[in-house]
Protein backbone atom coordinates (compact mmCIF):
# COMPACT_ATOMS: atom_id res chain seq x y z
CA UNK A 1 0.00 0.00 0.00
CA UNK A 2 1.21 3.34 -0.64
CA UNK A 3 2.50 5.48 2.09
CA UNK A 4 0.67 8.45 2.60
CA UNK A 5 -0.14 11.88 4.63
CA UNK A 6 -3.38 11.85 5.80
CA UNK A 7 -6.24 11.52 8.41
CA UNK A 8 -9.04 9.03 8.82
CA UNK A 9 -12.36 9.44 6.47
CA UNK A 10 -15.40 7.90 6.80
CA UNK A 11 -17.73 9.70 9.41
CA UNK A 12 -20.87 8.39 8.20
CA UNK A 13 -22.20 4.95 10.02
CA UNK A 14 -21.23 2.04 7.43
CA UNK A 15 -19.32 3.71 5.38
CA UNK A 16 -16.32 2.41 4.07
CA UNK A 17 -13.31 4.39 5.02
CA UNK A 18 -11.00 6.43 3.06
CA UNK A 19 -7.61 8.06 3.36
CA UNK A 20 -7.60 11.70 2.06
CA UNK A 21 -4.25 11.82 0.02
CA UNK A 22 -3.71 15.22 1.34
CA UNK A 23 0.30 15.94 0.50
CA UNK A 24 2.96 14.12 -2.22
CA UNK A 25 5.01 11.20 -0.35
CA UNK A 26 8.35 13.40 -1.41
CA UNK A 27 6.57 17.08 -1.04
CA UNK A 28 5.35 19.39 -3.68
CA UNK A 29 8.75 19.47 -6.63
CA UNK A 30 9.69 22.13 -7.49
CA UNK A 31 8.12 23.29 -11.34
CA UNK A 32 10.38 22.28 -13.77
CA UNK A 33 10.78 25.75 -16.42
CA UNK A 34 14.09 26.12 -17.96
CA UNK A 35 17.03 23.95 -19.84
CA UNK A 36 19.16 23.17 -17.00
CA UNK A 37 16.01 21.43 -15.02
CA UNK A 38 14.65 19.99 -18.01
CA UNK A 39 18.10 18.42 -18.40
CA UNK A 40 18.01 17.11 -14.65
CA UNK A 41 14.34 15.85 -15.45
CA UNK A 42 15.45 13.69 -18.23
CA UNK A 43 18.32 12.45 -16.34
CA UNK A 44 16.08 11.61 -13.22
CA UNK A 45 13.68 9.91 -15.40
CA UNK A 46 16.30 7.55 -17.21
CA UNK A 47 17.45 6.46 -14.23
CA UNK A 48 14.03 5.37 -13.31
CA UNK A 49 12.27 1.97 -13.89
CA UNK A 50 9.26 0.77 -14.47
CA UNK A 51 6.16 2.57 -15.79
CA UNK A 52 5.97 6.03 -15.87
CA UNK A 53 2.73 8.11 -14.91
CA UNK A 54 1.67 10.95 -16.80
CA UNK A 55 -0.84 13.65 -16.25
CA UNK A 56 -1.42 17.16 -18.73
CA UNK A 57 -3.48 20.00 -17.38
CA UNK A 58 -5.19 22.25 -20.10
CA UNK A 59 -7.02 25.48 -19.87
CA UNK A 60 -10.14 24.77 -21.78
CA UNK A 61 -13.00 27.30 -21.33
CA UNK A 62 -10.06 29.99 -20.83
CA UNK A 63 -7.30 29.46 -23.85
CA UNK A 64 -7.69 29.11 -27.11
CA UNK A 65 -6.65 24.90 -28.30
CA UNK A 66 -6.28 22.44 -26.28
CA UNK A 67 -2.77 23.01 -25.62
CA UNK A 68 -0.94 21.53 -22.18
CA UNK A 69 0.03 23.92 -19.77
CA UNK A 70 1.38 21.50 -16.77
CA UNK A 71 2.78 18.01 -17.35
CA UNK A 72 3.37 15.69 -14.50
CA UNK A 73 5.23 12.52 -14.19
CA UNK A 74 5.75 10.11 -11.62
CA UNK A 75 8.46 7.11 -12.30
CA UNK A 76 10.25 4.94 -9.29
CA UNK A 77 13.31 5.79 -8.52
CA UNK A 78 12.83 9.17 -10.25
CA UNK A 79 9.89 10.87 -8.03
CA UNK A 80 7.78 13.13 -9.71
CA UNK A 81 8.46 16.21 -12.00
CA UNK A 82 6.25 18.54 -12.96
CA UNK A 83 6.55 20.30 -16.32
CA UNK A 84 6.14 23.73 -17.95
CA UNK A 85 5.48 23.58 -21.41
CA UNK A 86 5.41 27.22 -21.48
CA UNK A 87 9.06 27.38 -20.18
CA UNK A 88 10.09 24.04 -21.51
CA UNK A 89 7.70 24.00 -25.00
CA UNK A 90 10.29 21.49 -26.98
CA UNK A 91 9.98 18.24 -24.25
CA UNK A 92 11.16 15.63 -27.09
CA UNK A 93 14.20 14.92 -24.82
CA UNK A 94 11.48 13.69 -22.36
CA UNK A 95 9.90 11.98 -24.76
CA UNK A 96 12.83 10.07 -26.09
CA UNK A 97 14.01 8.79 -22.64
CA UNK A 98 10.45 7.63 -22.07
CA UNK A 99 9.06 6.57 -25.43
CA UNK A 100 10.28 2.82 -24.89
CA UNK A 101 8.53 2.90 -21.47
CA UNK A 102 5.04 2.10 -20.87
CA UNK A 103 2.93 4.92 -19.64
CA UNK A 104 0.28 5.15 -17.42
CA UNK A 105 -2.49 7.70 -18.16
CA UNK A 106 -6.36 8.30 -16.59
CA UNK A 107 -8.41 8.22 -19.93
CA UNK A 108 -5.56 8.71 -22.24
CA UNK A 109 -7.06 10.16 -25.38
CA UNK A 110 -7.26 13.25 -23.52
CA UNK A 111 -4.19 13.92 -22.76
CA UNK A 112 -1.89 12.16 -25.82
CA UNK A 113 -3.11 14.96 -28.41
CA UNK A 114 -1.61 17.82 -26.38
CA UNK A 115 1.52 15.74 -25.41
CA UNK A 116 2.38 15.05 -29.11
CA UNK A 117 2.23 18.73 -29.58
CA UNK A 118 5.37 19.15 -27.24
CA UNK A 119 7.11 16.14 -28.39
CA UNK A 120 5.99 13.35 -26.44
CA UNK A 121 4.34 10.08 -28.13
CA UNK A 122 4.22 6.69 -26.52
CA UNK A 123 4.94 3.42 -27.81
CA UNK A 124 2.53 1.52 -25.31
CA UNK A 125 0.51 2.69 -22.52
CA UNK A 126 -2.01 1.41 -19.77
CA UNK A 127 -5.14 3.56 -19.30
CA UNK A 128 -6.56 3.32 -15.63
CA UNK A 129 -9.87 4.44 -17.11
CA UNK A 130 -9.98 1.81 -20.28
CA UNK A 131 -9.18 -0.89 -17.66
CA UNK A 132 -11.49 -0.16 -15.20
CA UNK A 133 -14.29 0.16 -17.16
CA UNK A 134 -13.10 -3.56 -18.79
CA UNK A 135 -13.05 -4.85 -15.51
CA UNK A 136 -16.67 -4.00 -14.56
CA UNK A 137 -15.82 -1.11 -12.15
CA UNK A 138 -19.34 1.23 -11.88
CA UNK A 139 -17.16 4.78 -10.89
CA UNK A 140 -14.15 5.42 -13.50
CA UNK A 141 -13.53 9.06 -12.57
CA UNK A 142 -9.71 9.14 -11.18
CA UNK A 143 -10.84 10.38 -8.02
CA UNK A 144 -14.04 7.62 -6.62
CA UNK A 145 -11.79 5.10 -8.87
CA UNK A 146 -8.61 5.65 -6.41
CA UNK A 147 -10.79 5.57 -3.19
CA UNK A 148 -12.48 2.05 -4.93
CA UNK A 149 -9.37 0.73 -5.60
CA UNK A 150 -6.93 1.98 -3.06
CA UNK A 151 -8.94 3.03 -0.68
CA UNK A 152 -7.24 6.93 -0.68
CA UNK A 153 -9.65 9.90 -2.13
CA UNK A 154 -7.89 12.50 -4.16
CA UNK A 155 -9.02 16.26 -4.03
CA UNK A 156 -10.57 17.62 -7.20
CA UNK A 157 -10.81 20.95 -6.74
CA UNK A 158 -8.70 22.40 -9.15
CA UNK A 159 -9.78 20.23 -11.91
CA UNK A 160 -11.19 23.69 -13.86
CA UNK A 161 -9.32 25.91 -13.16
CA UNK A 162 -6.92 27.98 -15.90
CA UNK A 163 -3.77 26.14 -15.47
CA UNK A 164 -2.06 28.93 -18.18
CA UNK A 165 -2.16 30.78 -14.75
CA UNK A 166 1.52 32.13 -14.03
CA UNK A 167 3.21 31.23 -11.42
CA UNK A 168 0.60 28.59 -10.68
CA UNK A 169 -0.43 28.65 -7.16
CA UNK A 170 0.94 25.93 -4.34
CA UNK A 171 -2.39 24.35 -4.16
CA UNK A 172 -2.41 23.80 -7.77
CA UNK A 173 0.37 22.14 -7.77
CA UNK A 174 0.23 20.14 -5.22
CA UNK A 175 -3.45 19.00 -6.93
CA UNK A 176 -0.67 17.97 -10.13
CA UNK A 177 1.35 16.03 -8.18
CA UNK A 178 -1.50 14.13 -6.17
CA UNK A 179 -2.92 13.21 -9.57
CA UNK A 180 0.54 11.17 -10.59
CA UNK A 181 1.20 9.85 -6.97
CA UNK A 182 -0.60 6.68 -7.16
CA UNK A 183 -1.60 5.80 -10.66
CA UNK A 184 1.05 2.98 -11.15
CA UNK A 185 -0.01 1.65 -8.03
CA UNK A 186 -4.15 1.86 -9.35
CA UNK A 187 -2.10 0.29 -12.67
CA UNK A 188 -1.06 -2.69 -11.15
CA UNK A 189 -4.14 -2.95 -8.79
CA UNK A 190 -6.25 -2.63 -11.84
CA UNK A 191 -3.96 -5.17 -14.15
CA UNK A 192 -4.33 -7.77 -11.56
CA UNK A 193 -7.89 -7.74 -11.56
CA UNK A 194 -8.20 -8.06 -15.61
CA UNK A 195 -6.10 -11.18 -14.99
CA UNK A 196 -8.47 -12.56 -13.18
CA UNK A 197 -11.04 -11.90 -15.41
CA UNK A 198 -9.37 -13.06 -18.54
CA UNK A 199 -9.32 -9.96 -19.70
CA UNK A 200 -5.69 -8.81 -19.77
CA UNK A 201 -5.31 -9.53 -23.36
CA UNK A 202 -8.78 -7.14 -24.40
CA UNK A 203 -7.15 -4.42 -22.58
CA UNK A 204 -3.79 -4.82 -24.27
CA UNK A 205 -5.71 -4.47 -27.50
CA UNK A 206 -7.61 -1.32 -26.20
CA UNK A 207 -4.45 0.07 -25.25
CA UNK A 208 -2.77 -0.31 -28.52
CA UNK A 209 -6.01 1.02 -30.54
CA UNK A 210 -5.57 4.06 -28.26
CA UNK A 211 -1.64 4.47 -29.40
CA UNK A 212 -1.83 3.84 -33.26
CA UNK A 213 -4.94 5.67 -33.56
CA UNK A 214 -3.87 9.38 -35.57
CA UNK A 215 -6.63 11.03 -33.43
CA UNK A 216 -9.80 12.80 -34.29
CA UNK A 217 -10.15 14.00 -38.13
CA UNK A 218 -10.48 17.67 -38.22
CA UNK A 219 -14.48 18.28 -38.31
CA UNK A 220 -16.46 19.17 -41.34
CA UNK A 221 -18.39 22.67 -40.46
CA UNK A 222 -17.42 23.08 -37.16
CA UNK A 223 -19.94 25.96 -36.78
CA UNK A 224 -22.54 23.70 -37.38
CA UNK A 225 -21.77 22.60 -33.74
CA UNK A 226 -23.22 25.58 -32.29
CA UNK A 227 -25.22 25.16 -29.32
CA UNK A 228 -28.70 25.97 -30.40
CA UNK A 229 -28.02 25.35 -33.93
CA UNK A 230 -31.04 23.71 -34.22
CA UNK A 231 -33.03 26.39 -33.52
CA UNK A 232 -32.00 28.22 -36.77
CA UNK A 233 -33.97 26.68 -40.63
CA UNK A 234 -33.38 28.94 -43.61
CA UNK A 235 -29.95 28.61 -45.39
CA UNK A 236 -29.23 32.83 -45.04
CA UNK A 237 -29.43 32.40 -41.29
CA UNK A 238 -27.40 29.69 -41.34
CA UNK A 239 -24.82 31.70 -43.06
CA UNK A 240 -24.75 34.44 -40.59
CA UNK A 241 -23.78 31.91 -37.66
CA UNK A 242 -21.21 30.70 -40.14
CA UNK A 243 -19.79 34.33 -40.61
CA UNK A 244 -19.82 35.30 -37.09
CA UNK A 245 -18.52 31.82 -35.72
CA UNK A 246 -15.69 32.39 -38.10
CA UNK A 247 -15.37 35.99 -37.04
CA UNK A 248 -15.22 34.57 -33.36
CA UNK A 249 -13.08 32.14 -33.72
CA UNK A 250 -10.47 34.35 -35.83
CA UNK A 251 -10.36 36.59 -32.93
CA UNK A 252 -10.45 34.05 -29.93
CA UNK A 253 -7.36 32.44 -31.88
CA UNK A 254 -5.65 36.06 -32.62
CA UNK A 255 -6.26 36.70 -28.20
CA UNK A 256 -5.38 33.31 -27.29
CA UNK A 257 -8.47 32.75 -25.49
CA UNK A 258 -11.70 30.10 -25.76
CA UNK A 259 -14.06 31.08 -27.68
CA UNK A 260 -16.80 31.26 -25.81
CA UNK A 261 -15.20 33.50 -23.62
CA UNK A 262 -15.50 35.83 -26.80
CA UNK A 263 -19.02 35.59 -27.80
CA UNK A 264 -21.32 33.11 -26.54
CA UNK A 265 -22.54 30.73 -28.87
CA UNK A 266 -26.18 32.21 -27.93
CA UNK A 267 -25.38 35.26 -29.58
CA UNK A 268 -24.63 33.74 -33.14
CA UNK A 269 -27.65 31.93 -32.84
CA UNK A 270 -30.02 35.00 -31.80
CA UNK A 271 -28.19 37.20 -34.51
CA UNK A 272 -29.31 34.83 -37.13
CA UNK A 273 -32.28 34.82 -36.23
CA UNK A 274 -32.61 38.39 -35.56
CA UNK A 275 -31.54 39.19 -38.91
CA UNK A 276 -30.36 42.55 -38.56
CA UNK A 277 -30.28 45.11 -41.34
CA UNK A 278 -28.24 48.13 -40.18
CA UNK A 279 -25.49 47.92 -36.86
CA UNK A 280 -28.19 49.33 -34.66
CA UNK A 281 -30.42 45.92 -34.84
CA UNK A 282 -27.49 43.58 -34.18
CA UNK A 283 -26.57 46.12 -30.92
CA UNK A 284 -30.21 45.46 -29.93
CA UNK A 285 -29.83 41.56 -29.74
CA UNK A 286 -29.61 40.90 -25.94
CA UNK A 287 -25.89 39.45 -26.42
CA UNK A 288 -24.49 42.49 -28.83
CA UNK A 289 -25.76 45.36 -26.01
CA UNK A 290 -22.92 44.59 -23.50
CA UNK A 291 -19.98 47.42 -23.04
CA UNK A 292 -17.39 44.82 -23.99
CA UNK A 293 -18.67 43.37 -27.11
CA UNK A 294 -20.08 46.38 -28.17
CA UNK A 295 -16.56 47.94 -28.63
CA UNK A 296 -16.41 45.30 -31.79
CA UNK A 297 -19.81 46.11 -33.24
CA UNK A 298 -17.99 47.12 -36.40
CA UNK A 299 -16.61 43.93 -36.40
CA UNK A 300 -19.01 41.67 -36.17
CA UNK A 301 -21.46 43.64 -38.63
CA UNK A 302 -18.78 43.15 -41.00
CA UNK A 303 -19.17 39.33 -40.70
CA UNK A 304 -22.95 39.82 -40.47
CA UNK A 305 -22.79 41.85 -43.88
CA UNK A 306 -20.36 39.43 -45.63
CA UNK A 307 -23.33 36.88 -45.62
CA UNK A 308 -25.50 39.38 -47.81
CA UNK A 309 -22.76 39.14 -50.90
CA UNK A 310 -23.10 35.52 -51.25
CA UNK A 311 -25.29 34.07 -53.74
CA UNK A 312 -27.43 31.36 -53.42
CA UNK A 313 -25.19 28.23 -54.44
CA UNK A 314 -22.80 29.65 -51.60
CA UNK A 315 -25.26 28.99 -48.88
CA UNK A 316 -24.66 26.29 -46.57
CA UNK A 317 -27.38 23.93 -46.79
CA UNK A 318 -29.99 23.25 -43.99
CA UNK A 319 -29.10 19.68 -44.16
CA UNK A 320 -25.36 17.94 -45.02
CA UNK A 321 -24.71 14.70 -46.81
CA UNK A 322 -23.67 12.14 -44.56
CA UNK A 323 -22.22 8.69 -44.69
CA UNK A 324 -23.25 7.58 -41.31
CA UNK A 325 -26.69 6.27 -41.04
CA UNK A 326 -29.35 8.54 -40.14
CA UNK A 327 -30.45 8.97 -36.40
CA UNK A 328 -31.78 5.42 -34.59
CA UNK A 329 -34.93 7.29 -33.75
CA UNK A 330 -36.29 7.69 -37.66
CA UNK A 331 -35.57 4.08 -38.56
CA UNK A 332 -38.78 2.73 -37.83
CA UNK A 333 -40.31 5.43 -40.21
CA UNK A 334 -37.36 5.18 -42.64
CA UNK A 335 -36.57 1.58 -42.52
CA UNK A 336 -39.00 -0.94 -40.17
CA UNK A 337 -36.77 -3.72 -41.16
CA UNK A 338 -33.28 -1.84 -40.06
CA UNK A 339 -35.02 -0.87 -37.05
CA UNK A 340 -36.14 -4.52 -36.28
CA UNK A 341 -32.50 -5.18 -37.07
CA UNK A 342 -31.09 -2.78 -34.69
CA UNK A 343 -33.73 -3.88 -31.44
CA UNK A 344 -32.57 -7.57 -31.69
CA UNK A 345 -28.89 -6.38 -32.25
CA UNK A 346 -28.76 -4.36 -29.14
CA UNK A 347 -30.20 -6.89 -27.13
CA UNK A 348 -28.05 -9.42 -28.04
CA UNK A 349 -24.92 -7.01 -26.95
CA UNK A 350 -26.52 -6.01 -23.88
CA UNK A 351 -26.78 -9.43 -23.28
CA UNK A 352 -22.77 -10.04 -23.90
CA UNK A 353 -21.89 -6.90 -21.70
CA UNK A 354 -23.92 -8.24 -18.90
CA UNK A 355 -22.45 -11.58 -18.75
CA UNK A 356 -18.37 -10.24 -19.14
CA UNK A 357 -19.48 -7.10 -16.44
CA UNK A 358 -18.13 -4.49 -19.41
CA UNK A 359 -20.26 -1.62 -20.22
CA UNK A 360 -22.27 -1.83 -23.79
CA UNK A 361 -20.24 0.86 -25.38
CA UNK A 362 -16.71 -1.10 -24.55
CA UNK A 363 -18.39 -4.42 -25.68
CA UNK A 364 -18.84 -3.08 -28.82
CA UNK A 365 -18.67 0.73 -30.68
CA UNK A 366 -23.02 1.80 -30.91
CA UNK A 367 -22.02 3.47 -34.01
CA UNK A 368 -20.30 -0.42 -35.54
CA UNK A 369 -24.04 -1.56 -34.21
CA UNK A 370 -25.75 0.82 -36.06
CA UNK A 371 -24.06 0.18 -39.36
CA UNK A 372 -23.74 -3.20 -39.50
CA UNK A 373 -28.13 -3.26 -38.85
CA UNK A 374 -28.35 -0.26 -41.25
CA UNK A 375 -26.73 -1.97 -44.12
CA UNK A 376 -25.91 -6.00 -43.63
CA UNK A 377 -24.09 -8.11 -45.34
CA UNK A 378 -26.32 -10.04 -48.30
CA UNK A 379 -25.12 -13.46 -46.64
CA UNK A 380 -26.01 -13.52 -42.85
CA UNK A 381 -23.01 -15.29 -41.83
CA UNK A 382 -20.84 -14.96 -38.21
CA UNK A 383 -17.73 -14.48 -40.97
CA UNK A 384 -19.55 -12.25 -42.92
CA UNK A 385 -20.27 -9.77 -40.08
CA UNK A 386 -16.95 -10.13 -38.57
CA UNK A 387 -15.32 -9.09 -41.73
CA UNK A 388 -17.87 -5.98 -41.01
CA UNK A 389 -17.09 -5.51 -37.98
CA UNK A 390 -13.16 -5.31 -38.18
CA UNK A 391 -13.81 -3.19 -41.12
CA UNK A 392 -15.23 -0.84 -39.15
CA UNK A 393 -12.51 -0.76 -36.60
CA UNK A 394 -13.60 -3.40 -34.11
CA UNK A 395 -10.70 -5.38 -32.12
CA UNK A 396 -10.04 -9.07 -32.00
CA UNK A 397 -11.67 -9.22 -28.55
CA UNK A 398 -14.75 -7.36 -29.77
CA UNK A 399 -15.15 -9.20 -32.87
CA UNK A 400 -14.84 -12.63 -31.25
CA UNK A 401 -17.46 -11.98 -28.71
CA UNK A 402 -20.50 -10.60 -30.51
CA UNK A 403 -20.24 -11.40 -34.68
CA UNK A 404 -21.57 -14.88 -33.94
CA UNK A 405 -24.62 -13.60 -31.43
CA UNK A 406 -24.82 -10.68 -33.68
CA UNK A 407 -25.55 -12.48 -36.63
CA UNK A 408 -27.88 -15.14 -35.40
CA UNK A 409 -29.95 -12.10 -33.66
CA UNK A 410 -30.04 -10.69 -37.93
CA UNK A 411 -30.81 -14.44 -38.95
CA UNK A 412 -33.88 -14.34 -36.85
CA UNK A 413 -35.42 -11.14 -37.52
CA UNK A 414 -35.14 -11.54 -41.15
CA UNK A 415 -36.28 -15.10 -40.86
CA UNK A 416 -39.55 -13.51 -39.05
CA UNK A 417 -40.07 -11.02 -41.53
CA UNK A 418 -39.91 -13.79 -44.41
CA UNK A 419 -42.52 -16.29 -42.23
Amino acid sequence: MTEVVGIQAGDEPGAPEATPLLEPRDGIPQVTADRAALARAVEALSAGEGPVAVDAERASGYRYGQRAYLVQLRRSGSGTALIDPVGCPDLRSIGEVLAPVEWVLHAASQDLPCLAEIGMRPQRIFDTELAARLAGHPRVGLGPLVEDVLGLSLEKGHAAVDWSTRPLPEPWLRYAALDVEVLVELRDALAATLEEQGKTEWAAEEFAAIVASPGPAPRRDPWRRTSGLHRVRGRRQLAIVRALWQARDEMARNRDTAPGRVLSDVALVDAALADPKAPAELAAVAPFNGQRTRRNLDYWWAAVTSVKELGVDELPPVHVPSESPPPARAWPDRDPAAAGRLGAARVAVAAIADEHGVPVENVLAPDSVRRLCWEPPEDLTADSVQEVLTGLGARRWQVSLTAAALARALVRVQDRAES
